[in-house]
C-alpha cells in the first residue's frame, strides 16, 4: 500500500491491522482484498459500530470489521438480497407474478405464488433456472432514496397494496428502494452488491407453494439437507387461516384496524381463538385419560410456555381431570455433577445436568399410584432438597412437566409412549410487514424477552441481546431438532402482540448506546418497531400469554 497522504485513508481492523486505501475506496473493494482472512464469504461491512452495505465509498479514516455468512446479520442481508432476486424471477417467468414470502421452514422460507393454488414443478424449474441466470449477469443492486410520495407511486404501479398500507402510517419523508434491472422494491435492511453473491439456493415443493432454501451461519458454504417439518407446516397453514378469520396478514392491516379503533375487538377474537386451541388439546388429552398420565411442554426461550401450562390446567379440569405441576428443574444433579461446556461453564442446559435415573423412578412410582415425595432444588447451595411436598396420583389425574428437554425421549425414557402427551409451544409468527418483508419468529420471542427480563428480572435490553446468541445456540441444540416429536403444537403468537410490547421495549432499546457492541441490533430492533401503532394493555386479557412478559397475569 501507499504510505499515507491526503488521497489516502487509514482503516483498522479487528485485530489491530492497520492498511492504507486510497480515499474513495468501496467497502466492496476492500473487503476483497482481506476475503482470505475469513471463513464465509463477506456481505458488509461494520464502520465505527455501524451495519454498512459494500456498495459505501469510505473517504475517512474508520474502523471495519467485515460481516460475513456465519454472522446472523451476514445472513440475513443474504436471505433478503435472495429473497428479491426471486421476486424478479417469478416476474420475469409469470406476468405480473408475484411472490407472497409468508415464514421461515427449516433452512428456508415458504413462499407462494398469488392466484395459484399449487406451483407447479415445471414452473419452479424455470424460476429456479431464470434465478442462475441473473446471479451468472451479476446484476447490481441499486439504491434509491425517494420522496415518500414517489415511493407510493411506484407502489401503486406495481400492485403493491401491502407496501402502500405499510408506508401510510410511516413517519418519514424518504424511503430507501432498491433497483434490481429496472425491478423497484422496498426492503426493511441491507443488501448485497450485486447477484452474483447468491450463489448458493434451491426451490423445494412444498403444500401449495415452494420453500425458497438457503445456507445457514453453522455451514454457509453449502446447502443443508431439506427435512420436511410436516407438522411445524400444518402450525403455520392454521396460524394463516386465523389471519384470514381476522383479516390481518401484515403490519400494515394491522395498523389500519388499530387506527379505525377495532383494536379491542381483534384482540378478543385473538385471544378466543388461543383458548379454543388450548380447549381442543385439552379436549384431546382427555379422550384418552386412561392412558395419558404425563403431559410434557417443551418450546423455546420466551414462547409462553408458563402461562399455556397454567391455561391447559384450566381446561383440563374443564374436563374433570386433575394436573400436577412438575419441574424438570427440581431433578437437576447436585452442582459438582453438572456437566460443563466447552468453555468450561457449567452447561444446565445438558440433558446430562438432569438425574435422569432418578427422574423416571419417580415417575414410574406415580403413575402406579405410590406416594411419592418431590424434591426442589436449591440454586443457591446448588442441591436438591426435600421439604415434604407428596404426590399421590388418583384415577383422572395427570401430571405436566415443563422444561427444555421435555420432547427428547431420553428424558422419559422408562415411561411407555402410550402414557406420555408431548406439546410443542413457540411464538410462530406469521404476521409480516408486507408481502415480501416478513417478521423471524426469533425477533418476537426476543422482544418478549427483552420486555421479561426488565420487567421481572432487572437485566438490561443490552444484556439480553448479548445473552441471546447463547441462548439460540441452547434452542438449536436441545430444542427444535426434537420439535417433530411433539402429538400437538401450540402457536403462541398474537397478531397483535408488538403494536403492544413496541412501547415496552422501545425505551430499553433506546439506552443501548451507540459505542455498545450490541447498538446496532437495538438499531435494527427500534426500527423493526417504528412500523407499528402502539395499542395500550387496557384491552388484553388477565390470563392473555402476552401478560407473562409485559406484567399483570392473573396466573403470577
Amino acid at each position: 500500500m501507499d504510505n499515507f497522504n491526503e488521497q489516502n485513508i487509514k482503516v483498522t481492523f479487528p485485530n489491530g491491522e492497520i492498511k492504507m486505501y486510497k480515499k474513495g475506496i468501496t467497502l466492496e473493494e476492500i473487503a476483497k482484498d482481506v476475503q482470505k482472512h475469513y471463513k464465509a464469504k463477506i456481505v458488509a461491512a461494520k464502520i465505527n459500530n455501524k451495519i454498512r452495505e459494500l456498495m459505501n465509498k469510505i473517504d475517512d479514516n474508520c474502523n471495519i470489521e467485515f460481516i460475513d455468512l456465519t454472522n446472523i446479520d451476514g445472513m440475513r442481508i443474504y436471505q433478503r438480497s435472495l429473497s428479491f432476486l426471486l421476486i424478479y424471477a417469478v416476474r420475469k417467468i409469470i406476468k405480473d407474478g408475484n411472490v407472497i414470502i409468508h415464514h421461515s421452514m427449516g433452512s428456508g422460507f415458504y413462499c407462494e405464488i398469488l392466484g395459484m393454488d399449487e406451483v407447479s414443478e415445471e414452473i419452479l424449474n424455470k424460476v429456479e433456472n431464470k434465478m442462475k441466470e441473473i446471479v451468472e449477469r451479476d446484476i447490481p443492486f441499486k439504491k434509491l432514496s425517494l420522496p415518500l410520495d414517489q415511493a407510493m407511486n411506484i407502489f401503486e404501479e406495481n400492485g403493491m397494496e401491502d407496501k402502500k398500507k405499510l408506508f401510510r402510517y410511516r413517519r418519514v419523508s424518504m424511503i430507501n428502494l432498491y433497483d434490481l434491472d429496472g425491478l423497484k422494491n422496498y426492503f426493511y435492511g441491507y443488501m448485497v452488491p450485486s447477484t452474483g453473491y447468491l450463489n448458493l439456493f434451491r426451490l423445494i415443493p412444498h403444500s401449495q407453494g415452494f420453500i425458497l432454501q438457503f445456507p445457514t451461519t453453522k455451514e454457509p458454504t453449502k446447502l443443508p439437507e431439506y427435512i420436511p417439518l410436516k407438522k411445524l407446516s400444518q402450525v403455520f397453514l392454521e396460524y394463516k387461516n386465523w389471519g384470514k378469520i381476522m383479516k390481518v396478514d401484515t403490519v400494515g392491516a394491522l395498523n389500519d384496524v388499530i387506527s379505525d379503533q377495532g383494536i379491542g375487538g381483534l384482540i378478543r377474537i385473538s385471544e378466543a381463538l388461543h383458548e379454543k386451541k388450548i380447549a381442543q388439546i385439552a379436549d384431546k388429552i382427555a379422550q384418552k385419560r386412561d392412558s395419558i398420565g404425563i403431559i410434557l411442554i417443551a418450546g423455546p426461550s420466551s414462547s409462553g410456555k408458563t402461562t399455556f401450562a397454567q391455561r391447559l390446567a384450566i381446561q383440563l379440569r374443564v374436563n374433570g381431570m386433575r394436573p400436577h405441576a412438575i419441574s424438570i428443574d427440581d431433578y437437576f444433579v447436585d452442582r459438582e455433577f453438572t456437566p460443563r461446556d466447552e468453555n468450561g461453564e457449567y452447561d444446565f442446559e445438558a440433558l446430562e445436568a438432569i438425574d435422569i435415573k432418578q427422574f423416571n423412578e419417580d415417575l414410574n412410582r406415580m403413575l402406579n399410584g405410590e406416594i411419592v415425595e418431590i424434591p426442589s432444588f436449591n440454586f443457591k447451595l446448588g442441591k436438591r432438597e426435600y421439604r415434604g411436598r407428596k404426590i399421590k396420583m388418583d384415577v383422572n389425574d395427570v401430571l405436566i412437566i415443563e422444561g427444555i428437554h421435555g420432547l427428547n425421549e431420553k428424558l422419559t425414557k422408562d415411561i411407555p409412549k402410550e402414557n406420555k402427551f408431548k406439546i410443542y409451544i413457540s411464538a410462530l409468527t406469521q404476521l409480516n410487514l408486507d408481502d415480501h418483508n416478513r417478521i423471524p419468529t426469533t425477533d418476537t420471542r426476543l422482544i418478549r424477552r427483552i420486555v421479561r427480563d426488565n420487567q421481572y428480572r432487572g437485566i438490561s435490553a443490552e444484556k439480553t441481546i448479548e445473552l441471546w446468541p447463547s441462548v439460540r445456540r441452547g434452542e438449536e441444540k436441545n430444542i427444535f431438532p426434537f420439535q417433530e416429536e411433539a402429538d400437538v403444537m401450540f402457536n403462541s403468537a398474537l397478531v397483535y402482540e408488538l403494536a403492544v410490547l413496541k412501547q415496552y421495549a422501545e425505551p430499553l432499546l433506546f439506552k443501548i448506546d451507540n459505542q455498545s457492541k450490541y447498538y446496532s441490533e437495538a438499531k435494527r430492533l427500534i426500527k423493526f418497531l417504528d412500523y407499528f401503532l402502539g395499542v395500550s394493555t387496557e384491552d388484553v386479557p388477565k390470563n392473555s400469554i402476552i401478560r407473562e412478559f409485559i406484567g399483570g397475569s392473573c396466573f403470577r
